[in-house]
């Protein structure tokens, strides 16, 4: 039980506690060993050291002339017990014991110990060899150094040993510790320091958030961004991106490495690009890529260190504006209804005056020939166009046509077999969207041209493609202008009632239904004077690879 409370409480702690806890264990553990280690490399030093001057010691001593000239002597102890205790004050080591090649002593620290046989090993210094080793003597244990003392030639005459207990070296040891204490103490503070620095950061970007909650949210945050239809972007200050959802990558059909790449350098069109800017902000913007609709929102994301760059979310509005356009389109097959049914209406009170005149033949032969004027385009267009979808469109656009005054004229070449468009209604939708706007805009230029305002429409299937052509009688479009044409808010309308510039739309969603569908769009000049756009759709196989098809326009 209490291993789980202990557990539980653990658990509690926020991420920057833990790794608190954790880089505090961690440094004083390297600390106290950096210390260990440091210890351990002052005594082999302290030893070294000691060896090496024990060494030094013994065989100044065995070649000072004092040394050779006493032992020559009947009693060396005289001698070199004085010179012995002198150098061992001036030098700082524990003993210095000057013996014959037996071992028996001539100095020692002690007087009592003169005359009695030296404690330790003497073979290798009788053979000529200096020798260093840690031996127990009368004084304890202790390093020393045993070297010999050549008379004349090459006699051993005496041995010097030269030594320092272990207690003096565990001393200067111990008073080497006290620095070393403080720079291990002084380096604990600053790493402790620097750790609860860097943990108070930690607890701040973190937000005291313990791992198990922290890596919830990470999951959260990840499952989000993979599942949410809407795109969404978020940029930085500079406009580069820092995370993408794969809904905006779709949506904006970008594959690879994104993240990291300026907003710039994913080949977007301009206006796409101009909305995502962190420069501004953005609402409910439309906008136009190669296949699709989009609404952009932009705005920019701030906390308490600051600006943290723009949020960018997309939503697809293609379906949503081909429906438009359908309705639209419905929209004008009412409005024609309408003017037709009210067309109808006075043309019945003209019959039914005739007849009331007593004009019978007159009334007869009036109503005959508006049947027949009206039945010859029905008759035309349903026996051209089988294709139900587009023989609606075009008898619409008819009636829209004669009431404003114009004249929509189906050229003889028009003939439409009702599989064209294999049953598609996605394809239905964008023929609507490509031949409605092509027509509405061949009727605007035809009632804004001098002539005679005509429209004249060819649809026909021609090596497997569906072929739309629509020409009028307007002032045509200059061939400088036909790239700009198919922008967003181009027009020949100048500007509003209201002073605001038009905001074009119709050929943008025409460029865009053509690629869609993988078709080609051209753009050229009538004989009449007008403008001609001639667009190629593909048979329904042909168009089952997605992507945009390269086209004109």
């Amino acid at each position: 039980m209490t291993r789980t409370v202990r557990s539980g409480r653990l658990g509690r702690w926020s991420l920057a506690g833990q790794l608190l806890v954790l880089q505090v264990i961690i440094v004083g553990l390297l600390v106290i060993a950096g210390a260990a280690l440091s210890y351990l490399d002052i005594a082999d030093r302290a030893e070294e050291s000691t060896r090496n001057e024990v060494v030094s010691v013994a065989l100044t001593i065995a070649d000072s002339p004092v040394v050779t000239d006493a032992v020559r002597t009947d009693d060396p102890s005289a001698l070199l017990q004085p010179f012995a205790e002198r150098v061992r004050h001036d030098t700082g080591v524990d003993f210095i014991t000057i013996m014959d090649p037996t071992g028996r002593r001539y100095t020692h620290p002690n007087p009592e110990r003169i005359g009695g046989q030296f404690l330790g090993h003497t073979e290798q210094a009788l053979a000529g060899n200096t020798f260093t080793e840690t031996y127990t003597g009368t004084l304890g244990p202790s390093v020393r150094a045993v070297v010999p003392v050549y008379g004349t030639g090459e006699n051993v005459v005496a041995l010097v040993s030269v030594g320092i207990t272990l207690d003096s070296i565990a001393g200067q040891v111990r008073e080497r510790l006290v620095p070393l204490g403080i720079v291990a103490g002084t380096a604990l503070v600053v790493a402790m320091t620097g750790t609860f620095l860097v943990n108070r950061r930690v607890a701040r970007q973190t937000h005291g958030l313990g791992p198990a909650e922290l890596s919830r949210r990470i999951e959260y945050h990840e499952a989000i961004l993979h599942t949410v239809r809407e795109g969404l972007l978020l940029l930085d200050q500079d406009g580069r991106v820092t995370l993408i959802n794969d809904g905006a990558r779709t949506l904006l059909d970008l594959t690879g490495d994104v993240e990291g790449r300026l907003i710039d350098e994913l080949g977007l069109p301009p206006d796409v690009v101009a909305s995502l800017s962190p420069d501004g902000t953005s609402v409910d913007e439309i906008r136009l890529t190669e296949r699709r609709v989009l609404v952009v929102n932009s705005a920019p994301v701030r906390s308490g260190s600051g600006d943290l760059g723009t949020v960018v979310t997309l939503r697809d509005h293609t379906d949503l504006q081909a429906l438009t356009g359908e309705l639209n389109s419905v929209r004008g097959f009412a409005e024609s209804l309408r003017s037709q049914a009210h067309e109808a209406a006075n043309r019945l009170h003209t019959v039914v005056s005739l007849v009331e005149l007593g004009r019978t033949e007159e009334a007869v032969e009036f109503a005959t020939a508006e049947l027949a004027l009206a039945q010859q385009l029905t008759d035309r267009v349903v026996g051209a166009v089988s294709e139900p979808v587009l023989a609606a469109l075009l008898l619409g656009k008819a009636a829209e046509a004669n009431e404003r005054g114009a004249e929509l004229v189906i050229t003889p070449e028009t003939e439409i077999d009702d599989a064209v468009l294999g049953g598609d209604q996605a394809t239905a939708r964008d023929v609507v969207t490509i031949l409605g706007n092509l027509i509405d805009n061949g009727l605007d230029a035809a009632l804004d041209g001098t002539g005679t305002p005509r429209v004249f429409v060819t649809a026909r299937t021609e090596d497997g493609e569906l072929v739309l052509r629509v020409a009028d009688t307007g002032g045509g479009l200059a061939a400088e202008s036909v790239q700009e044409a198919f922008a967003r808010g181009w027009s020949t309308k100048g500007t509003a009632a209201d002073g605001t510039a038009a905001r074009g739309l119709g050929l943008a969603l025409v460029r865009q239904a053509v690629r869609r569908n993988r078709g080609i769009i051209e753009v050229g000049d009538d004989s009449a004077g007008g403008a001609v756009f001639t667009v190629h759709l593909p048979s329904a196989k042909e168009r089952e690879p997605t992507g945009p098809r390269n086209g004109g326009g």
